[in-house]
């Protein structure tokens, strides 16, 4: 573990490699588990705001239950999350002709419909980021549905924290991933 600013981070995002391999996969992420996406309470309202113009890219299954829990919800810890069905799907999952997963929220924004491309927690899988009242924790999520992501990562040389730039810039800015870019390969020429 090492710091950055008012974050602790994991160094398997590091050591780690990974690239989502959706052909294999087939987004089994938005599929299986027994949980909705983890939101804060800012994208719940944005959920709550934009529901009407992803709304049209979702699946009837999907609306049925946004439409009776909510855009969000809470769980049994009081942490809010995307709803499911059938406690499985994220409600706002969508499939190609494939039946590959996809989301829907974020065909919407991939469409100009709307400016919000996903929750952050979905952006950034997988790492995983718990905020705790002095810092936030960094880490990697490993899940066996994602064993053929860590084989192509493992293939093209692709790190964690290189996979998830765009999203972890999102989070945390610019100037907290060039720090991360510094460390890393420190630590790589370390090893």
């Amino acid at each position: 573990m090492f710091q950055l600013g008012k974050t602790i981070v994991s160094e398997d995002i590091i050591e780690k490699d990974f690239v989502c391999n959706l052909s294999a996969c087939k987004g089994a992420c938005c599929v299986d588990g027994d949980a909705g996406a983890p939101l804060d309470l800012e994208e719940a309202k944005i959920l709550e705001e934009i529901y009407p113009k992803v709304k049209p890219f979702l699946r009837k299954e999907g609306i049925v239950e946004i439409e009776k829990q909510g855009t969000s919800i809470k769980n049994e810890w009081g942490e809010l999350e995307t709803p499911l069905i059938n406690d499985a799907d994220c409600a706002y999952v969508i499939f190609d002709e494939k039946k590959t997963a996809l989301c829907g929220i974020e065909e919407a924004y991939n469409s100009g419909e709307i400016a919000w491309k996903k929750p952050i927690s979905c952006h950034l899988y997988p790492v995983r980021v718990k905020d705790y009242s002095e810092f936030a924790a960094v880490n990697y999520h490993k899940w066996e549905i994602c064993d053929d992501a860590c084989t192509l990562g493992k293939e093209l040389q692709v790190p964690v924290y290189k996979f998830v730039k765009q999203a972890l810039v999102r989070k945390f800015g610019e100037d907290w991933y060039a720090e991360l870019e510094k460390v890393a390969q420190k630590h790589l020429n370390k090893n």
